[in-house]
């Protein structure tokens, strides 16, 4: 894939962006929420006061006359998987970026976090197809390659099969993985592909909110225009009851949406494009934090 100057130049604004964001904020976050798999041995040491009992060698203490205690080190590599929305929706925005670039950047600081901490990152971008993958690999060039193809890659009127995207994932993972989903989540209802997909995996569900989909303004007449399938609706934005409607139904539709992640136990990190990620990156990784804290307790 040939590759604008611009593109370039923008991954480039976007690393030096989001750098000091992993440094002094996302990488000790992510690093304490998503653990290893296990833990592996790594050495005998000296017993120092304060160790615990448990991790007494016996065998070794007994050889050598005195006490020595097991080291174990986390198995630190993980997978993580970014499942990133690129249809015709994605193209949407009525501030200084849309869904797109808004995408870009949490790319960025998700997949530079990972690498950060030695993770392997891999891309899938959909729309009513599979667009694009990249298998999961580490390193900074690596990382800053998936930005560039979520900005880079080809712009299509597309409608969007969120199921069909997330049944990709299942296949293309051979081992448990972290997948962040992002996503408008404006599509036909994907829970049994969310299910199956949650049954071997951890699903963040990233949801791509911008305020001219919120609420419906009182401008007049309005022609209207679907990004995904092209087709037109003339709608009276002046009628009370029309922008009433509106609102009932994206309160609904919110309220569907937080419901089915909380039936399959699938965290929720909302978006807004006129405000950005961190706030809502950082509430997300607090929440992790404070219920594996609550589970440790129990």
């Amino acid at each position: 894939m040939s590759v604008p100057p611009e593109i370039l130049r923008q991954v480039k604004r976007i690393e030096l962006r989001t750098r000091g964001l992993v440094n002094s904020h996302f990488a000790g976050e992510y690093h304490s929420v998503f653990k290893g798999q296990g833990m592996e041995f790594a050495e005998v040491r000296e017993y120092q006061p304060g160790d615990e009992v448990r991790t007494i060698d016996w065998n070794v203490s007994a050889r050598m006359r005195r006490l020595f205690v097991k080291r174990y080190v986390e198995e630190r590599e993980l997978t993580v998987l970014l499942l990133v929305d690129c249809s015709g929706s994605a193209r949407f925005g009525t501030g200084e970026r849309d869904k797109r670039a808004l995408s870009a950047e949490l790319a960025a600081v998700l997949a530079l976090t990972a690498t950060r901490n030695n993770d392997r990152v891999g891309l899938v971008l959909f729309s009513d197809g599979i667009e694009h993958v990249v298998p999961p690999r580490k390193g900074r060039r690596h990382a800053l390659r998936l930005v560039r193809d979520v900005l880079a890659w080809p712009a299509r009127q597309r409608t969007t099969d969120l199921a069909g995207a997330l049944d990709h994932a299942a296949r293309l993972l051979s081992h448990h993985a972290i997948v962040f989903v992002i996503s408008d989540w404006v599509a036909p209802d994907p829970e049994r592909a969310l299910r199956r997909l949650r049954q071997r995996h951890d699903v963040v569900g990233v949801v791509l909110d911008d305020p001219g989909e919120r609420d419906l303004p009182a401008l007049g007449v309005a022609r209207l225009v679907d990004p995904e399938t092209g087709a037109y609706l003339e709608v009276d934005t002046s009628d009370a009851a029309v922008r009433r409607a509106y609102a009932e139904a994206q309160r609904v539709e919110r309220a569907d949406r937080t419901s089915r992640f909380r039936r399959l136990a699938i965290d929720e990190v909302r978006v807004r494009t006129e405000t950005g990620y961190v706030d809502a990156l950082m509430r997300f990784f607090a929440t992790r934090e404070t219920r594996a804290r609550r589970r440790a307790r129990r």
